[in-house]
């Protein structure tokens, strides 16, 4: 049965970049470049804090004088707390699945993912309800700009499996009960305007609306 994501999805956010196949592939050229001369190893996170939440229908301000980037994003709800887990075991920690909006302005670089571009007040819009999914791992997600898709992609073009992502972060720190992971944003983000209707499909989740204003 669907939960009220008020009610589960109350803990901290964690965000994971370039979890897309096609994301990471794009970005190969400049990470075999100084400084960094190779990909990432281990995931890259980052943390949407708690000034960022938002919601269904919420409005989002678009800060003057930037550009506003949208980011269609499958959310993991820890069910219970998970500490150096088994991959194989990792699913048994998941409450479900919400749909995010991980909205950011653009990012210079995904190593090291700034706080001033992605924790904007009500920069982090979350789905009402936390739903269980038989497989995570094949679902379809599109952004939709006042009715256009602009992006569309899928969870099986993920770099790092939902149980593999689990059990690399609580092998170096505890997810309690409501965390929520944000797998990832596909490729091809675009920017948005006031007076936007944009809008994250997932297969099996619905729709998560938010309008663009002006600050």
């Amino acid at each position: 049965m669907p939960h009220a994501a008020s009610e589960v999805a109350t803990g901290t956010l964690f965000g994971i970049a370039l979890n897309y196949k096609g994301l990471l592939e794009s970005r190969l050229a400049e990470f075999n470049e100084p400084p960094y001369q190779k990909p990432p190893v281990k995931p890259v996170l980052f943390i949407k804090t708690p000034n960022t939440r938002n919601g269904d229908g919420q409005a989002v301000v678009a800060p003057a004088g930037e550009r506003l980037q949208p980011g269609p994003a499958l959310g993991v709800v820890i069910g219970k707390t998970a500490s150096r887990v088994a991959e194989q075991d990792a699913l048994t920690h998941v409450a479900g699945y919400v749909i995010v909006n991980d909205f950011s302005l653009p990012e210079e670089s995904y190593y090291r993912p700034a706080v001033k571009a992605k924790c904007r007040d009500g920069f982090c819009a979350l789905s009402d309800e936390v739903v269980e999914l038989n497989d995570p791992h094949d679902l379809t997600l599109k952004l939709w700009v006042n009715g256009e898709v602009r992006q569309e992609n899928t969870t099986a073009n993920f770099v790092r499996s939902i149980p593999r992502l689990i059990a690399e972060l609580s092998e170096f720190m505890t997810l309690h009960e409501g965390d929520v992971l944000i797998t990832g944003t596909p490729e091809g983000r675009v920017d948005v305007q006031p007076g936007d209707e944009v809008i994250v499909e997932i297969s099996g989740l619905g729709r998560l609306t938010n309008h663009i204003v002006a600050e």
